[in-house]
């Protein structure tokens, strides 16, 4: 029986559903990722990533959503966050 919409645990909103079924360009799917990541009610991890690509990506590996959803598992992928206030301050100090 096929999944529906809302039968994912990983997409409880449906929007990787509705995700795949568009033609996206990059940005826009890291857009879509980037709401289902914040909308899920325990968080996105990489359980729910490798879930979402279990059941799509296979079927889709060209995909800019699967592109997406690959670069969320890769964690040295992120980038380092901009530090302000008081441990900009100290690290400043500590490279003069």
């Amino acid at each position: 029986m096929p999944m529906g919409k809302y039968d994912i645990k990983a997409d409880p909103r449906g929007l990787m559903y509705e995700a795949y079924r568009m033609d996206l360009s990059i940005e826009d799917a890291r857009t879509i990722f980037f709401d289902w990541a914040i909308g899920l009610n325990d968080g996105a991890n990489l359980h729910s990533i490798r879930e979402l690509l279990d059941i799509y990506g296979l079927d889709h590996p060209d995909h800019p959503m699967t592109t997406v959803l690959r670069e969320g598992l890769d964690t040295n992928s992120v980038k380092p966050t901009r530090q302000g206030g008081r441990r900009a301050r100290q690290a400043g100090k500590e490279r003069t």
